[in-house]
């Protein structure tokens, strides 16, 4: 499903459910070693993904360690991103000669809990919200917007390795695309030498009972 949104440059491999009893990989144990069954699970079966979309570019399999965010450090050259939630796990992965990041999420289509909702959103996307709630409202806007912010942030950090908050992206979606641009509030320079992120554009998916985003990053835009 990820596949769908992203370019023919990026390699996807995604999982809908996990292997019983599956170990972790050598080197990544201690990551999970006080995790709930349920998310060793997870964590187990997207690092798997991400080792097998790794595998197709090349690269053999390896421990994928978190950096100072618990971002997943990529191999050299590599630009990816990891998500799960319940019912799903995925991982992509491009080199940076075709993309200079990528950012996923995946969220079960649902409402926000009612104390999220106001904590992610700022002013303007209120009022998106609203006017896209009555022209479609079997859509769950709000998870939606959460979700592209998630994967916005995943893009984002590779770059600057600075955090960006949930107040710091004004989002605008466009139904009729599917698609949707994040308009940053703060100061995107990047660290490598590209031009500073303004705005990141994405696409998203509601299927089987999931919300999914993807965005890009070239390595001039």
């Amino acid at each position: 499903m990820i596949e769908l949104l992203l370019p023919a440059s990026v390699v996807a491999v995604e999982a809908f459910t996990d292997v019983p009893g599956e170990s972790p990989f050598p080197g990544e144990d201690d990551l999970i070693a006080r995790a709930v069954p349920t998310r060793r699970s997870e964590f187990i079966t997207a690092r798997r993904c991400a080792r097998e979309a790794l595998g197709r570019l090349g690269h053999p399999p390896a421990p994928l360690r978190p950096g100072p965010r618990r971002e997943p450090q990529w191999p050299p050259g590599i630009a990816g991103s990891i998500t799960h939630c319940t019912g799903y796990r995925a991982a992509v992965v491009a080199r940076t000669s075709d993309l200079a990041a990528v950012g996923i999420d995946a969220e079960p289509h649902g409402p926000l809990p009612p104390d999220v909702d106001a904590s992610v959103t700022v002013a303007e996307e209120r009022e998106l919200l609203g006017r896209l709630a009555r022209t479609a409202p079997s859509i769950h806007w709000d998870r939606l917007l959460f979700s592209a912010k998630e994967a916005i942030y995943k893009a984002w950090y590779p770059l600057t390795h600075r955090w960006l908050g949930f107040e710091d992206a004004r989002l605008s979606i466009d139904p009729a695309a599917r698609a949707f641009t994040g308009h940053l509030l703060v100061d995107g320079a990047r660290r490598d030498g590209g031009p500073a992120l303004t705005e990141v554009r994405g696409r998203y998916l509601v299927a089987a009972g999931l919300v999914l985003t993807a965005v890009t990053v070239t390595g001039t835009a």
